[in-house]
């Protein structure tokens, strides 16, 4: 049985640059109505997978700032089987308020 492979990680601003070309050929206005829903419709998925690399990001800041600023590293793709948010660690300086 094949295995499926993953997709390459993909950049935000690769992203939003393939998305530039999309509205840069749809406002040129030499594409025939297929070609432009074509065209539309890649940008819709654009848009999607650029929202989802921005909430991978997010996500990423809010556990490291969760983790506070212990030397622990956080990866920007999520680990398969891993919980999506980490047990906050046991710490010997809670009593200090900041």
């Amino acid at each position: 049985m094949a295995t499926r492979e993953e997709p390459p990680s993909e950049r935000y601003s690769d992203v939003v640059d393939r998305l530039e070309e999309v509205v840069k050929k749809l406002e040129g206005g030499q594409l025939s109505l297929e070609d432009s829903l074509e065209e539309f419709e890649k940008g819709i998925q654009l848009v999607k997978r650029g929202e989802a690399l921005l909430q991978q990001a997010e996500r990423r800041v809010q556990e490291l700032l969760e983790h506070k600023g212990g030397d622990r590293t956080v990866p920007l793709e999520p680990v398969r089987g891993a919980p999506s948010k980490p047990a906050p660690a046991a710490s010997d300086d809670d009593d200090i308020p900041f």
